[in-house]
């Protein structure tokens, strides 16, 4: 059956002024610096809008976006096509090494003995799920080895497209090349398509996934948490941006707590509660 998208007209060219309102909607509400130099590419990720709702221009898109109809029906598939989900099991080792061999063994060791240690992980912009599923093998083995130790993760993501990949767990299996071996047979399981590998039901217990957009002044976690992992988000920001999501992101650590993020970005010149304690990793110090 012919792509029934082939017989609507090609959307013209996205107008200086449309831009502007786009880009201006895009840096408020999502945060997401959106300069001139990236109207090519927003032109080409609103077009596989444009074509599916059988639009000619930008602008009768953009009208509809912000109608009544549009904010119920198409705001999030705009959302969704004009943000980047880029992720990996297992990106950036170093820091799981460190989470492994100095965060998690610094907060069992304030606990008492005998008292329980439940260690509460946010992973924010998670997209579709490969980091906190890669938190989830590594706490768990970490589990099996300090008795009460006990973990739970929640992985948000304004994307609500990338959330729903994320909640089923299911992956290509060129995706899960970087998990080792070891975990894979432990927390992986085949699919019925021998090209998939599903995330062991015991693993996707202990994560929970929720949209926030973290331009909002609030973001309604259940309870406070003591490691937050913000990896390669901030570069989509300006620093006034960076600066006023980390310090209502510091709202939600508890004391000790600590924020990793991406190693090609800095708090340098943020006025910020953190200290660094090690390469992109930093300590709450509210």
């Amino acid at each position: 059956m012919a792509d029934e998208s082939l017989a609507y007209p090609f959307p013209d060219e996205m107008s200086d002024k449309i831009f502007s309102r786009f880009s201006a909607y895009i840096q408020t509400e999502l945060g997401i610096k959106m300069p001139e130099i990236k109207k090519t590419m927003l032109q080409a990720r609103l077009r596989k809008r444009l074509r599916k709702l059988g639009m000619g221009n930008f602008e009768e898109y953009y009208k509809y976006v912000f109608s009544a109809e549009g904010m119920q029906t198409e705001l999030h598939h705009m959302i969704d096509v004009i943000t980047t989900n880029k992720t990996d099991f297992f990106r950036e080792p170093k820091h799981f090494e460190y989470l492994t061999q100095t965060t998690v063994p610094e907060f069992v060791k304030r606990f008492d003995r005998d008292m329980p240690k439940h260690l509460r992980v946010w992973s924010a912009g998670c997209s579709t799920g490969e980091e906190p599923y890669t938190l989830a093998m590594v706490l768990s083995d970490i589990a099996e080895r300090y008795t009460g130790f006990s973990f739970s993760i929640i992985g948000t993501d304004i994307s609500t497209r990338v959330l729903e990949t994320a909640a089923h767990g299911i992956y290509e299996h060129d995706k899960v090349e970087p998990v080792p071996l070891p975990f894979r047979k432990k927390y992986l399981l085949r699919n019925k398509d021998k090209n998939l590998v599903r995330v062991a039901p015991p693993l996707r217990a202990v994560v929970k996934f929720k949209r926030i957009n973290l331009m909002d002044n609030e973001f309604w976690l259940p309870e406070k948490v003591d490691i937050v992992f913000f990896r390669n988000v901030m570069i989509y920001f300006d620093r006034p941006t960076q600066e006023r999501v980390l310090n209502r992101m510091c709202k939600y650590l508890n004391r000790h707590g600590c924020i990793f993020i991406g190693h090609s970005e800095t708090l340098n010149g943020l006025n910020v509660p953190l200290i660094p304690i090690s390469a992109t990793v930093y300590r709450y110090s509210g």
